[in-house]
């Protein structure tokens, strides 16, 4: 007979006690947003099936031009963000990583220094003002284009790429671009897939540099629009561009259920992201950091 392995069983019941405490809020937003607005008092504690069924709430967030001019300056910012700190990432990984050159190892200590001690908030808005960037993309598109860290991570996997490969594309006539683009990213798929991931969920969440940076409403991105609904409750933003026939549509309107709907769009991008992702996700961050 078998032996039971209770050690094992523990872990399991842990870990799906842990998955059923982020799964059921978000169940429970969901079927806040697509019951009945009529019926949404009935939704007990932390139900998990709405209470009728209604696209009410999504109609009125999808027909906001403030919703969904954030959804796309949000998209914006996260596609040419993470795009930009890849990029970056990569070639100073490889520079650091695979090239010999003078004062190399001030540049280490300094990165290092860089990672520990990061600038003030203050010094920090004092630049971005001087170099004109204020209510721009850019704000939130350079601030940490190279995080020190992760570019720590990618090193570690260009070093791991075997001499004899590169010796061999050297003889083979290919100067660093040729070895950076043709064998070092592709050999690094990996690392690079679970970078743009954690860049991407940073730029998506991004919401305190932009309300610090960003004055305009039409360039907030999602998470402030967000944050002015569900956190501030301005329900003025929301509704205030519905006019004639809209107002009967939303006289009997739940706004806790509208709430719940605002905070599953903003979810939903990265729920699709992160299955996409993990398969690379637990190779490259052990890879990253583990040395034979």
């Amino acid at each position: 007979m078998k032996k039971v392995n209770w050690i094992k069983i523990a872990i399991y019941l842990v870990l799906i006690l842990i998955s059923l405490s982020i799964l059921i809020p978000i169940l429970n937003l969901l079927a806040m947003s697509l019951s009945d607005p009529l019926k949404v008092h009935k939704l007990k504690g932390l139900s998990i099936l709405p209470e009728g069924f209604s696209l009410i709430n999504y109609k009125i967030l999808l027909s906001n031009p403030l919703i969904l001019r954030s959804i796309f300056n949000t998209f914006l910012i996260t596609v040419i963000g993470t795009a930009l700190n890849l990029f970056l990432t990569a070639m100073a990984a490889y520079v650091l990583a695979r090239t010999n050159f003078v004062g190399k190892k001030v540049i280490m200590v300094f990165l290092i220094i860089l990672m520990v001690f990061e600038p003030g908030l203050i010094p920090e808005f004092l630049l971005v003002k001087n170099l004109g960037l204020l209510n721009t993309y850019s704000s939130l598109i350079l601030y940490k284009a190279i995080n020190v860290f992760y570019l720590f991570i990618l090193m570690r996997f260009f070093e791991d790429v075997p001499d004899s490969i590169l010796e061999a594309a050297r003889i083979d006539g290919a100067g660093h671009f040729r070895i950076f683009t043709k064998i070092m990213l592709p050999l690094s798929k990996p690392a690079l897939a679970t970078l743009g991931l954690f860049y991407g969920v940073y730029h998506w969440n991004e919401y305190f540099r932009a309300t610090i940076y960003i004055t305009d409403p039409h360039k907030w991105p999602l998470q402030v629009v967000l944050r002015q609904f569900v956190v501030m409750r301005d329900n003025t933003s929301m509704l205030g561009n519905l006019t004639g026939g809209s107002y009967k549509q939303i006289a009997n309107l739940d706004f806790s259920s509208l709430q719940a709907g605002t905070i599953i769009i903003s979810m939903i991008p990265l729920l699709i992201l992160y299955p996409l992702i993990l398969k690379y996700y637990a190779k490259g961050a052990l890879e990253g950091g583990v040395k034979d």
